[in-house]
Formats: C-alpha cells, structure tokens, sequence
C-alpha cells in the first residue's frame, strides 16, 4: 500500500468495528492518500508531504485534515485555501459512490450538544477526524460534515455502529460535504479548535 502508516499494524487494517480511534484516524489519512492519488489531484510526493504534516501534527495533539494540509503543500496562500480545499473535497467525493453534496449552509445547522453528550466517544472522534455532526434528530437520523467526505463518511459509519449498539435501531445516516469556512467554523464551535 503506497500511503500506509509508519506504524503498518495501523494502515493495514480493514475497516471494521472495534478499532481504536488512532487507527480509524489513520484508517481516514490512508483512505484520502488513495483516493486523492485515484483522482490524479496531486502528485504522489506532494501527498506523502502532506501525509507527514498531519502524522507528525495528531502527535502533537492538535488534529489537521489531510486536504488542509495537501492544500498548504501545493503552496495555495490564504486568500485561495477555501477554494484549493474545495477542488480537493470535489476530486475525493469523485472517487465516492455517492458523492457526497456540498451544503453551503451547514454552519448554520444548531450544534447537537444532546447527541455529544449522548455520545462522547463520538464527540472524541469527531475531533480526530474534524468532522463535526451536523444535525441529529433523536437518533433516528444523524448527519456529518467535513471538508474530507472520507472523514464524514467514517464517522457515519462509527455513529451508525455505537446508536446500533446501544439502541438496537439503525439510524438514517446523512453525509456531507462542507465549504472550508463553514467546516473552519463548526470545528471552532464544536471542538474549542
């Protein structure tokens, strides 16, 4: 695998139930590698780069998107990150059967305090994977949010599984895609980032 982890146990194991938040993570970071390698966005060392940006920053504790950091790497300033991360988002979603939509309006969607309260470990991994939940009715139907639709999609995934788990219902599972200014904003307000 081009874009497996450091640590190989991580990267190579397969997406299934019972993985620590570190592996899921990396699980996230390998995923993106492959699909932005897939959709011919960047070079192969240009992601490497940007894989080794946010490894060495979730070390530090502070989590980074892969997008945000490849974004960085291909020497985008400021003025132009929001649009370089959505040309990213739209070559990941490419790769995905569905795509994930973007939703210009996210950020204006009420945080689920009740949901994370509910759910802390969720609360925890969605601020690994900088994908906030971005509704939650009841835990009937539940939606992420990220600039990375890989990140929203698995924390779908963990979400659907734990509600499974302790309710015994399957909830309707939303994933979207976000603009960078909104993604920025509701990791600011539902993770103190």
């Amino acid at each position: 695998m081009l874009f497996q982890a450091a640590p190989p146990a991580a990267a190579s194991i397969p997406r299934k139930s019972g993985m620590s938040p570190a592996e899921i993570v990396e699980t996230c970071f390998v995923r993106t590698a492959e699909a932005l390698s897939a959709s011919a966005s960047a070079s192969d060392s240009e992601i490497q780069e940007a894989l080794l940006t946010v490894r060495d920053s979730m070390e530090k504790g502070k989590p980074l998107d892969l997008l945000e950091a490849l974004a960085r790497v291909k020497g985008h300033d400021e003025e132009r990150i929001g649009a370089a991360i959505l040309a990213l988002s739209d070559a990941v979603a490419s790769t995905m059967n569905p795509a994930p939509a973007c939703i210009p309006f996210a950020s204006k969607l009420i945080a689920p305090s009740a949901f994370y309260d509910s759910f802390d470990s969720m609360h925890a991994l969605g601020k690994l994977l900088l994908t906030p939940v971005i509704f939650a009715e009841d835990t009937d139907a539940i939606g992420t949010g990220s600039v990375n639709p890989i990140a929203a999609q698995m924390l779908g995934e963990e979400i659907h599984q734990a509600v499974a788990k302790r309710f015994g219902i399957r909830p309707f599972i939303t994933t979207a895609r976000m603009e960078y200014e909104a993604w920025a904003f509701l990791c600011r307000k539902h993770f103190e980032l």
